[in-house]
């Protein structure tokens, strides 16, 4: 999946549609750095550990006012506000993180970022991830290539892979609605610490999605990954030059219109793929 080919039809310019999405994520971003540092409300979200915090609330109202404004008529999918509807019959829709890795907010760790995806019927065609902690900004369109801070194409195939003692460095990624105790996540994960050198757990998952893109590690794995942050980075990975798979080893298709069970994935720089699909078709087979 060197570089994803183009839709066949492009209702928005998709060149526009980019700088609206990275002004509204850096100014979300410039919001949420000067925030970390001062007291934060911290409230409990769901019954999964999950938390959300005001800074979440208001870096998303600054996103959506921004999208709403250049584009009134799109549907939106935020990770706070839910679905907001758009024109009827409208296909396309954007995928909003005002804050991923509100956990590590809460504890004072400086490991999070901004995601927004756009959607054309149901596919990601732009994707934009922003580093409040460094001030950095990764974008990609389908089929275009992926760009990094300084307009700079991002390519795996550009880049060597770093000399390593031991195996290959890989995030892993897994949703909210997993419980601690899953078997199938921990044996997994477990399967795959086994064969590498490190295995990060950032979760903060757009943040891991750049690292790969710019080939700072190897690979990611996710179990039942949240919907709402996947596009964005998946996109400026697959652009970057990332092959992905189903953790069975069948095909991957970045599409938001599937349930969480058919969104487990294998990415990785394309000569260690089939590596990574030793430990997790053997696994997913039993």
């Amino acid at each position: 999946m060197r570089s994803l080919p183009p839709p066949s039809a492009r209702p928005v310019d998709l060149s526009a549609a980019r700088r609206v999405a990275v002004d509204a994520a850096e100014a979300a971003g410039a919001l949420l750095s000067a925030g970390v540092a001062g007291p934060l409300t911290v409230r409990a979200k769901g019954t999964a550990g999950d938390v959300v915090t005001d800074l979440d609330m208001a870096a998303e109202k600054v996103i959506l006012g921004r999208l709403r404004a250049a584009y009134p008529g799109h549907r939106v999918i935020a990770e706070e506000s839910g679905i907001l509807d758009g024109a009827p019959g409208e296909e396309m829709v954007w995928l909003v993180d005002p804050l991923d890795g509100t956990n590590n907010v809460a504890i004072g760790m400086p490991v999070y970022a901004v995601g927004l995806a756009l959607c054309a019927r149901a596919e990601p065609v732009l994707g934009v991830v922003h580093d409040p902690v460094t001030g950095r900004t990764w974008s990609a369109v389908r089929g275009e290539g992926a760009v990094g801070p300084d307009g700079e194409s991002l390519s795996l195939a550009g880049r060597p892979r770093p000399e390593r003692k031991g195996n290959f460095v890989l995030a892993w990624t897994q949703g909210h609605q997993v419980s601690a105790g899953d078997p199938v996540a921990s044996g997994l994960r477990a399967a795959l610490e086994g064969r590498c050198a490190r295995m990060l757990q950032l979760w903060a998952p757009l943040v891991a999605w750049t690292m790969l893109a710019r080939g700072d590690i190897d690979g990611m794995v996710g179990y039942l990954p949240e919907i709402v942050d996947l596009p964005a980075g998946a996109l400026l990975a697959a652009e970057a030059g990332a092959e992905f798979r189903r953790l069975d080893g069948r095909p991957y298709r970045l599409g938001i219109d599937r349930p969480a069970s058919e969104l487990g994935f294998v990415a990785a720089r394309p000569e260690l793929l089939d590596r990574l699909l030793e430990t997790t078709t053997k696994f997913q087979d039993g």
